[in-house]
């Protein structure tokens, strides 16, 4: 059965049980309760909830005051809007200043589908792992949604998460979420090919060593949801020996994740890494999938670019 639990909705429930917990926890969010899926949030907790309005750079500077006076800030805002409106808050406020904001771009990437270029966040991760001081997250599933959550909540530094808007395909299973902070989660062993990916297409990647395997090509897969810090050791362990590295992020092919590996692998065991991404375009119109689909970044898409570099 397929899954029909948003990520965004799991975020909600991890900071409602912090919540009923810690009232240092706050959530501010600018006009956008609805689509993060934090209307339930705001009733049960309305004195730890702050709505600024579509004002994204006070989102992130009165999360940052807040953090100063010892609150759990979490600032929460479509991904397109928070990466770009309120960047040099970002910036400033939360990183140089050091204070404890967890920045979340909701609805990330694509999915927002046909409302087209001025909604969709390509250059989030480009633009946040550019920042001093600044972790950037992509969890692929729900199970792994909650595991970073509870995992930032435990922590005093700012870090930037992005989530998509809806329910995807579980990656992993209940009870079963291999998940240590800032490592890479290894979903495949493989000799012939390392296939890292972060965020909605790794369940993609993770299908695809499948489908490579049947060709009798043998393909390794990394969960590298931690962008920022980039998890080196496990990349460069599993690219050991292998023909092609290749990558797979919902992004831009400029200054993310294809960007980060190509760098670490040249720099310490030269070899051909190749990086799927959304074109440098104004992507297409069409749900998150259709789109994977015609930029080759669903596992068929996938296979073909493994099976054409390897031959």
């Amino acid at each position: 059965m397929a899954n029909k639990i948003a990520n965004r909705a799991v975020m909600c429930e991890v900071l409602k049980e912090a919540a009923s917990k810690d009232k240092s926890v706050v959530v501010l969010c600018s006009d956008s309760r609805g689509s993060a899926s934090l209307s339930s949030f705001a009733d049960t907790f309305p004195e730890q909830f702050v709505e600024v309005g579509i004002a994204e750079q006070n989102l992130v500077s009165i999360a940052a005051g807040l953090a100063s006076c010892g609150k759990k800030a979490f600032a929460i805002s479509p991904a397109s809007f928070i990466s770009t409106r309120s960047y040099e808050q970002c910036k400033v406020d939360c990183a140089y200043s050091d204070t404890n904001v967890k920045l979340i771009g909701i609805s990330g990437g694509v999915s927002y589908g046909a409302l087209g270029m001025t909604h969709h966040s390509a250059q989030d991760i480009a633009a946040m792992s550019a920042i001093p001081n600044m972790r950037v997250y992509l969890p692929s599933d729900r199970f792994q949604t909650r595991c970073v959550f509870e995992a930032l909540l435990k922590d005093n530094k700012t870090a930037y998460v992005r989530i998509g808007r809806n329910p995807v395909e579980d990656v992993y299973s209940e009870g079963n979420v291999p998940f240590t902070m800032d490592k890479a989660t290894v979903l495949a062993e493989g000799s012939d090919v390392l296939i890292v990916a972060c965020g909605e297409v790794v369940k993609a990647s993770k299908d695809a060593a499948e489908l490579l395997r049947a060709k009798g090509i043998s393909a390794g897969v990394l969960d590298m949801y931690c962008v920022k810090p980039l998890d080196t050791e496990t990349l460069l362990k599993h690219a050991a020996g292998k023909k092609l590295v290749l990558t797979v992020e919902e992004h831009s092919p400029f200054g993310g994740l294809g960007s980060m590996v190509a760098q670490v692998i040249s720099a310490n065991d030269p070899k051909k890494v190749i990086n799927l991404s959304l074109h440098d375009e104004p992507v297409i119109t069409g749900k998150s999938q259709e789109v994977f689909a015609y930029y080759g970044m669903n596992a068929e898409g996938i296979t073909k670019k493994v099976c054409e570099i390897l031959g």
